[in-house]
């Protein structure tokens, strides 16, 4: 996997090939910072990485410039390795490795930018667990997003609060926003 932009752009990072990762493709990375880039200044937000692997959405973020990064995994190797590569380049990185269901469950940290990339495998009820829990728990900032990246072959586009998705090869990101009731108006 390498860098796309920012101050360290075009740097590959090797991840051990042990850790239980999917990463996210180059050309679907460029494609969703192309669609952030246009939504948001890097520099101003803060960003929660759930699922977060081998940290490699995260490591795109603080290329760009953001500063409040979180990641949570529930794999030991893959804190560890996000933990080795972030000081490596001198990134501000936090890591937490818990249960993301858990996590979300407890948290209080609210984000600009939700960034989930769960297990393909996962079922329609298992993704509907994590906007569910990230609007219920107010984590997600009033101009935020959440976005929820799973295979093509699975459809949540019915979930509560869903905005949109983007399909980029076998890649779907489905976005998730703030809707405004009929009581809020």
């Amino acid at each position: 996997m390498r860098i796309i932009s920012g101050e360290f752009k075009g740097r590959r990072i090797t991840a051990p090939k042990k850790l239980p990762v999917r990463p996210t493709t180059d050309m679907a990375k460029e494609a969703l910072f192309n669609i952030l880039n246009n939504q948001f200044y890097f520099d101003d937000i803060s960003v929660l990485d759930l699922f977060a692997g081998t940290g490699n959405i995260s490591y795109e973020f603080a290329s760009r410039g953001t500063k409040q990064i979180t990641c949570v995994d529930q794999d030991f190797g893959c804190i560890k390795f996000i933990n080795e590569t972030a000081e490596s380049f001198e990134m501000s990185i936090q890591t937490i490795k818990s249960d993301v269901f858990k996590f979300l469950a407890a948290s209080k940290q609210q984000a600009t930018i939700i960034f989930a990339d769960p297990p393909y495998e996962f079922s329609v009820e298992e993704f509907s667990k994590i906007p569910e829990l990230v609007f219920e728990n107010n984590l997600l900032e009033d101009e935020g997003v959440l976005i929820v990246e799973h295979s093509k072959h699975t459809d949540i586009s019915n979930l509560k609060n869903y905005s949109y998705s983007k399909s980029y090869g076998g890649n779907m990101f489905s976005f998730f926003e703030h809707k405004i009731t009929d009581e809020e108006e």
